[in-house]
């Protein structure tokens, strides 16, 4: 009896095969891309437009409180609506752990001037020194001159 000997090894593909990754790494980024733009926890306010708004990288951070004020009069501090009454005693509770924090202001540029005023009126009440008023960058020359 021949012992049969096989020469498989000669047979093996040693390249390595990245379609397989790039489909998979092109099927995430298309879901990121479409889930992003859903992840905005931030109310929807139409905020006054600036020629040279100041600088406020804290109001982007994780925990930065941000009290916004939509155009019909409604008060929401973070994505919560809370009454206008109730505004300073939860500003309090918030800044417990962190005293002297900055609140920042979001208001929509057609919001009641009172219904704004009642929001900082509220906030400084809750002893908060510090207050930013956001605002967004103009785009493009509107002004039609020079």
């Amino acid at each position: 009896m021949a012992v049969a000997v096989r020469d498989e090894g000669k047979k093996i593909n040693s390249n390595i095969n990245v379609t397989p990754m790039v489909d998979v790494m092109l099927v995430l980024l298309i879901i990121f891309m479409v889930i992003t733009p859903m992840l905005q926890n931030k109310v929807a306010v139409d905020m006054a437009k600036v020629d040279n708004p100041t600088s406020m990288p804290d109001a982007d951070k994780e925990d930065a409180i941000v009290v916004a004020v939509t155009r019909d009069g409604g008060v929401f501090l973070g994505q919560d609506h809370i009454a206008t009454s109730e505004l300073g005693a939860k500003v309090r509770d918030k800044l417990a752990d962190t005293p002297g924090k900055t609140i920042f202001i979001r208001a929509d540029a057609r919001a009641q001037y009172r219904a704004v005023e009642d929001a900082i009126d509220a906030v400084r009440t809750a002893g908060v020194d510090e207050g930013g008023l956001l605002t967004q960058k103009k785009e493009g020359n509107l002004s039609g001159g020079q």
